[in-house]
């Protein structure tokens, strides 16, 4: 691991044990505060990419899946009102989602690095942050994989309602998953304004 690198490595760490932190406060009746922190790792792996190339930008995703699994483990053992705060069903869908889509983002944006600066950011993470969210809420919450944690009850999940009170019916996850995904549209477009900034400092020549 090169020193430059390590930054990288810090905030993404950061943003994932943040994330795992604030998945467990509501924000609203369909997002977690988590959902605001979680879709910086973007940034952070789409920043690594184009001022330090993608090998570096692999570095800094597998280490934020390292942290992950650590949080995963430390939250299986606190037990909650309704038992574990991390199943093991929510700690396969986190680890599958994340790997899978930063590693996605990573190989999109690397193919996308030499044309216009905001269609490889902007893209990857579009691309990445859909699979992320389809990955994880499907592994979490369908009652199709329910074989995975026979005693991990989440009926709950599968209650339909309107999709976000107000749409057609929906399993009560789809209705989750789609307002994760509207806030990690939002935030990817957002975050093309500290992209931009930033590459523009480190493409500045020393003084």
């Amino acid at each position: 691991m090169q020193r430059s690198h390590l930054p990288g490595i810090l905030a993404m760490a950061a943003i994932v044990v943040a994330s795992n932190i604030l998945v467990q406060f509501l924000f609203g009746q369909w997002l977690t505060w988590g959902a605001f922190t979680y879709p910086l790792a973007f940034l952070v792996t789409d920043l690594m990419n184009r001022i330090y190339g993608p090998s570096a930008a692999r570095q800094v995703v597998f280490a934020g899946f390292i942290v992950g699994i650590f949080c995963s483990l430390v939250g299986t053992q606190i037990v909650g009102e309704y038992g574990p705060l991390v199943t093991f069903r929510i700690a396969i869908g986190s680890g599958l989602a994340f790997l899978t889509a930063q590693l996605l983002d990573v190989q999109i944006f690397d193919r996308m690095r030499d044309g216009v600066w905001w269609k490889a950011p902007l893209a990857s993470t579009i691309i990445g942050s859909s699979v992320d969210t389809a990955l994880f809420f499907t592994i979490a919450f369908s009652a199709s994989l329910t074989f995975l944690e026979p005693g991990n009850d989440v009926s709950w999940a599968g209650e339909v309602r309107p999709m976000l009170g107000v749409g057609p019916q929906a399993p009560l996850w789809v209705s989750l998953a789609f307002a994760d995904w509207l806030v990690k549209l939002s935030l990817a477009l957002l975050a093309l304004i500290p992209f931009r900034m930033i590459v523009k400092q480190f493409a500045r020549p020393a003084a």
